[in-house]
C-alpha cells in the first residue's frame, strides 16, 4: 500500500471538511470525483482513485448522524431504489467470486485491461482477473455513495448541499478542461502530472488534425465527454428552470462548447441527443410555474437553429470547414483500428452472455464497449433487471410539486444521469458509472422534508432567480 502526494492531500482536505460543514465536504467529493486519471492510494496493482478515498470522509459526516444513518438505513427498504442498487451489488459480487471459477473455461473473454490485439491477438479462457475485485469493490462504493447522498438529501439544507457538490463537479470538470488545454498549447503539461498518476493507459496527449483532445481530468477524450454530456444535461436543465441561471447557464454553454471541440466520437454523438432532450424538458417546464425562461427557449432556439444553418450554407469555406470536422471524428473514425477493436469487444462480450445462458461471466471479468453489452456479458439478466428496477426508481418515480425548486433539481439531476448513461452506451468498458452519476442518481430520488420550499442564493454573485416553491 502506498499513499500517494495527491492521496495525502485528499486526505488532509477530507479531514478539514469533516471538522467544518456537510456542504464543504459534499463539495469536496464532486471535486475529488473529477479527477478520474489520478490515483491517491495504491493497494497492490488497484488504483484508489481521490473520489473513493474522499467518500469516506462524506460517509463518516453522514452516518454520524442519528436522523442521516437512520435515513441510509430506511433507502434500502424494498420500495425504495436503493434496494435494488444492493441487491446488483450483491449479486455482482457474488457473480465476481464464484462465476469465473464455476464457469471457468465455458467461454473465451477480453479480459478486462487487456485488448484482443495483444498476445497474438487472441482472447483467453473464462478465468477468475483482478478486475474481479476492483469492480466489486467499485461497486460497493457506489451504493455507499447512493445511500449516503439520499440520507443527506432528505434535509432542506443537505439537498441544497448536495447540489453544491454536484455543481462543484461540474464546473471543475470544465475547469480542467480549460488547464488541459492551456498546459498543451504553452508545453507545460508537466504540472499536471501529479493528477495523471493512476496505472491506467493515458491518452492525454492526442491529437486529430492537428486539434488537441481534450480529455481534461481523465484518462481519455470519450471519458471527458461523457462526463460533459451529463454536466450538460444537469447544468442546462437548471437553467431553463430558471435557477441560478448566470451560473448554470455559463456552465452549459461552456460544457457545450467542450462537447462539439472536444474531437470525441462520443461527444458529437451524444450531444444532439441531449439537445433534444433539453428542447423536450424547456417544452414542458414552459408549461409551468416560473417558466419564462423555459418559454423563451422554445420560441428562440428554433429561430436560431434556422439562421445558424443558414449562415453555414451561405458560406462554402465554413460549411466544408465544419463538414470534414465531422467526417473526421465521426464518420472517418468508424473505419479506424480502434472502432474495429471495441466492436470486436461488444461481439465476444455478447457471445460471453449467450454461452453463460444470460448468467454473464461475472461481474469485472471481461471487456466490452458498451455499458448495455457489459452489463449483460458481467452480470447477465438478473443484473440487468436489477439495474433497470433502481434506475426507473431512482429517476422515473420521484414526482414532486411542479415548479418547486426539489422537483426543478431532481428534474436536473434525472437529465444529468440521462447523459451519462448516454455516454457509458457509447464507450464503458464496465457497469462502473462512477461517484458522480450516483450523487446525480440520489439527488434525484431524495425528497427532502418540506419540499416546498424556496432556496437561497447558492453561491454569492449568483442569485439566479427565486421562483416561489
Amino acid at each position: 500500500m502506498m499513499l500517494e502526494p495527491i492521496g495525502l492531500v485528499t486526505v488532509l482536505i477530507g479531514i478539514a471538511c469533516l471538522l467544518s460543514t456537510i456542504e464543504a465536504s459534499l463539495v469536496g467529493l464532486g471535486i475529488a470525483a473529477v479527477l478520474g486519471a489520478a490515483c491517491a492510494l495504491f493497494v497492490g496493482g488497484a488504483n484508489v482513485q481521490p473520489g473513493h478515498l474522499f467518500l469516506g470522509f462524506v460517509v463518516i459526516a453522514a452516518l454520524s448522524r442519528r436522523r442521516e444513518a437512520s435515513t441510509a438505513i430506511r433507502a434500502l427498504n424494498p420500495d425504495e431504489p436503493g434496494f435494488w442498487l444492493a441487491c446488483l451489488a450483491i449479486y455482482g459480487v457474488a457473480s465476481a467470486f464464484f462465476v469465473p471459477r464455476l464457469l471457468a473455461g465455458t467461454t473465451d473473454i477480453v479480459a478486462l485491461g487487456t485488448s484482443i490485439y495483444e498476445d497474438n491477438g487472441s482472447t483467453v479462457p473464462l478465468t477468475p482477473v483482478s478486475s474481479n475485485l476492483t469492480q466489486s469493490v467499485y461497486l460497493i462504493a457506489n451504493l455507499i455513495c447512493f445511500l449516503a447522498v439520499v440520507a443527506i438529501a432528505t434535509t432542506q439544507k443537505g439537498f441544497e448541499a448536495v447540489l453544491k457538490g454536484v455543481l462543484a463537479y461540474c464546473a471543475a470538470n470544465l475547469a480542467f478542461a480549460a488547464i488541459d488545454l492551456a498546459t498543451f498549447y504553452s508545453g507545460t503539461q508537466a504540472v499536471l502530472e501529479f493528477m495523471r498518476n493512476a496505472q491506467y493507459v493515458m491518452h492525454t496527449e492526442d491529437q486529430v488534425a492537428g486539434m488537441k483532445r481534450i480529455a481534461g481530468s481523465f484518462p481519455e477524450a470519450s471519458a471527458f465527454a461523457r462526463s460533459t454530456l451529463g454536466v450538460f444535461g444537469l447544468t442546462g436543465t437548471l437553467f431553463l428552470c430558471g435557477r441560478y441561471t448566470l451560473l448554470t447557464g455559463g456552465l452549459a454553454v461552456c460544457a457545450a462548447v467542450s462537447l462539439v471541440f472536444s474531437t470525441s466520437s462520443t461527444g458529437l454523438a451524444g450531444a444532439p441527443v441531449m439537445l433534444l432532450l433539453l428542447y423536450a424538458t424547456a417544452t414542458l417546464r414552459a408549461q409551468r410555474p416560473g417558466g419564462r425562461t423555459a418559454a423563451v427557449v422554445v420560441v428562440a432556439a428554433p429561430a436560431a437553429a434556422v439562421a445558424v444553418c443558414i449562415g453555414v450554407m451561405l458560406e462554402p469555406t465554413l460549411s466544408q470547414i465544419i463538414q470534414d470536422y465531422f467526417n473526421l471524428v465521426l464518420l472517418d473514425k468508424s473505419s479506424s483500428d480502434s472502432s474495429i477493436e471495441r466492436s470486436a469487444w461488444n461481439a465476444i462480450s455478447f457471445q460471453n452472455f449467450l454461452d453463460t445462458h444470460g448468467i454473464g461471466v461475472g461481474l469485472g471479468t471481461a471487456r466490452a464497449s458498451s455499458f448495455a453489452v457489459a452489463l449483460l456479458a458481467t452480470v447477465g439478466v438478473p443484473g440487468a433487471l436489477f439495474y433497470g428496477a433502481f434506475l426507473v426508481g431512482a429517476l422515473f418515480v420521484r414526482q414532486g410539486i411542479p415548479g418547486s425548486f426539489p422537483t426543478d433539481v431532481r428534474l436536473a439531476a434525472r437529465n444529468g444521469c440521462i447523459g451519462l448513461l448516454l455516454g457509458d452506451m457509447l464507450v464503458s468498458p464496465v457497469i462502473d458509472q462512477g461517484l458522480f452519476f450516483y450523487m446525480l442518481a440520489a439527488l434525484a430520488a431524495a425528497r427532502p422534508k418540506g419540499e416546498t420550499y424556496t432556496a437561497r442564493s447558492m453561491i454569492p454573485g449568483f442569485p439566479g432567480r427565486r421562483l416561489p416553491a
